[in-house]
């Protein structure tokens, strides 16, 4: 063990593994300490083995639509076990990058299965040793919450997590909530061949999209065979023989029972601060986590946070932008600020949704020109041919055809959103996405489109093809 490191950093998933590394690479005495295994929530039990069901699910959804293409349709039968054993096998595979050998080759000290706790100014104790840390990155990540209902423990249920241990396919399921995880995964269990029924406070799936974006989905997931119970706020839960039951109210005090072999909670998270010492340490929680300003110090001089911890926005990909600003900042005098202008993110049904940017609603309320286009993936050619119509895209647009924000559900919305996202991150307006070539025949197209909207709104009015018809009038005249 070194007698000091520039870098201490408690929290081995994505924020604290970019941290590291960025540390070791620039030359740093870094040491990594983690409870559990390097990867984190999204390695081990989030983003990498849920795409990975999502992937399965949508095999065997596809396999009972063979005869839309020509295809005599077979009957489908998942195989529970081996859909598992596959989604185990992608997390090892992808798991290499976070193995911890990379990371000790990489220069940094690792400890694994390790505890690790605040202590003095510029130390942390780690299963009773005393670590000098010049810098501190907190990025313990956070957990599933459990609402308070009542006999809810004594019922049983599971999260994510638990479901992703399963052996066999339950033949009905309650979920509680329905947000991104809720969603896909009434999705996935549903296309495996259980009954799903959903609980969800608010009214539509997803409430952080646009309305009619969450609409849409609501169909799907309905058209699927999910029930769906929006508005109600699940209350108490009981046994009666092999079934679980749920009882859910609404604020009219209307009342519904769901029945099931399994629950499923997924009605938010919580940061993972547990056993930190933050508050003898003297670092602050906020209601949803640890205290930061905009370059993500805590109020304990020389400790950072970065990632889920913090109760942002929780998203890998805004952990990994949090690891290295939190990293520069660590290391460096002078302090980067963090800029969440344009954050994208997308929740991996079948169609996707993907979002950046404000909704209609929140765009009218801060600007005072807003304007909107849509184009649907049914007028799209290469959607039509892959018969993966479902869905749209929405911009909505501020003056000069600024970008205000894109809402995507659709085939590839997580993969399309992201032209969305360099421009408004570089101040391209809409008009120029209508002029950039794109191969033709792909899904991008719906991009090119709803620009082409923008276009046909301000160029093709009936004032100019009055002007534009006398000119051409006048030069018929002459020739």
């Amino acid at each position: 063990m070194r007698s000091r490191y520039d870098l201490v950093i408690v929290g081995g998933g994505t924020a604290g593994l970019v941290a590291a590394a960025g540390g070791a690479y620039l030359g740093a005495r870094v040491a990594l300490v983690e409870r559990d295994r390097l990867g984190g929530e999204c390695l081990n039990y989030g983003c990498v083995p849920t795409k990975a069901l999502v992937r399965s699910a949508g095999v065997a959804s596809l396999m009972r639509r063979a005869g839309e293409f020509g295809v005599k349709p077979v009957e489908v039968e998942v195989d529970f076990p081996a859909v598992m054993e596959r989604m185990r096998e992608m997390i090892r595979v992808v798991g290499v990058h976070d193995s911890p050998g990379r990371f000790r080759r990489m220069g940094v000290d690792v400890f694994l299965e390790s505890e690790a706790r605040l202590d003095a100014p510029g130390e942390v104790m780690v299963d009773g040793w005393r670590i000098p840390a010049r810098s501190v990155i907190l990025a313990t990540g956070s957990h599933s919450s459990v609402p308070p209902v009542e006999g809810l423990e004594e019922t049983g249920y599971m999260t994510h997590v638990e479901a992703l241990r399963m052996e066999s396919l339950p033949g009905s399921i309650v979920i509680i909530g329905a947000g991104p995880v809720g969603c896909e995964f009434a999705q996935i269990f549903a296309r495996f061949g259980c009954r799903v029924s959903v609980i969800s406070s608010s009214s539509l799936p997803l409430p952080r999209e646009e309305q009619e974006v969450s609409e849409r989905l609501l169909r799907t997931l309905l058209a699927e065979g999910i029930t769906f119970h929006g508005g109600f706020r699940a209350e108490a839960a009981r046994r009666e023989g092999k079934d679980k039951v749920v009882v859910a109210r609404d604020e009219a005090g209307g009342a519904i029972e769901e029945r099931a072999e399994e629950i499923l909670i997924a009605a938010g998270r919580a940061p993972t601060v547990d056993g930190l010492n933050l508050e003898d340490a003297g670092v602050e929680l906020g209601e949803s986590g640890i205290k930061v300003d905009d370059n993500l110090r805590t109020t304990v001089p020389g400790v950072y946070a970065a990632g889920d911890i913090t109760g942002g926005r929780l998203f890998t990909h805004v952990a990994e932008y949090e690891g290295k600003l939190a990293l520069r900042n660590a290391l460096f005098p002078v302090k980067a600020r963090a800029d969440y202008r344009v954050v994208p993110w997308t929740t991996f049904t079948d169609p996707e949704v993907a979002r950046v940017g404000l909704t209609e609603e929140e765009a009218r309320k801060e600007h005072e020109m807003v304007e909107v286009f849509r184009h649907p993936f049914g007028e799209v050619d290469r959607a039509v041919t892959d018969g993966e119509t479902e869905g749209f895209v929405k911009v909505v647009a501020g003056k000069g055809g600024e970008i205000l924000g894109a809402h995507i559900i659709g085939p590839g919305a997580g993969d399309l959103i992201h032209e969305f996202v360099l421009a408004m991150q570089r101040g391209i307006p809409l008009r120029r996405l209508s002029t950039m070539i794109h191969v033709y025949p792909t899904l991008s197209q719906v991009n090119q489109r709803v620009a082409d909207g923008y276009y046909r709104e301000k160029l093709f009015t009936a004032t100019n093809r009055k002007v534009l018809g006398t000119f051409f009038g006048l030069r018929r005249l002459l020739s």
